[in-house]
């Protein structure tokens, strides 16, 4: 199970990475430079976690997620409603799987 929530959160990062040209808002460089790099951080994260089965992954994970859900008010777009919603949808569900992720058992990898 705990493999299945990484690859949930590495498609909501690439998601989140690829939103700004996605969802039209790339020309507003707060909002989109914060997409780039928290994208960039939650698929890095998730990939990790897929090929070492460790906990501080997921916790980095749903660290990034409550900055991406503040992002809007940090980083001053909450005028461009388009990327706040995105940021908070996205940046929650992420939060919430890193969790579940966190506190699952590891899935026991295959031996040959």
């Amino acid at each position: 199970m705990k493999n299945r929530l990484e690859w949930a959160n590495l498609v909501l990062g690439a998601w989140l990475f690829l939103s700004p040209w996605i969802l039209g808002f790339s020309g507003t460089s707060a909002a989109a430079w914060s997409a780039w790099v928290l994208g960039a951080l939650v698929v890095i994260l998730s990939g990790l976690s897929i090929s070492d089965q460790q906990r501080w992954e997921d916790w980095g994970n749903a660290a990034v997620g409550v900055i991406g859900f503040l992002a809007p008010w940090l980083f001053g777009f909450l005028g461009t409603s388009v990327a706040a919603w995105n940021f908070w949808i996205i940046s929650l569900a992420v939060v919430i799987i890193a969790i579940w992720a966190a506190t699952s058992p590891a899935t026991p990898k295959a031996t040959s």
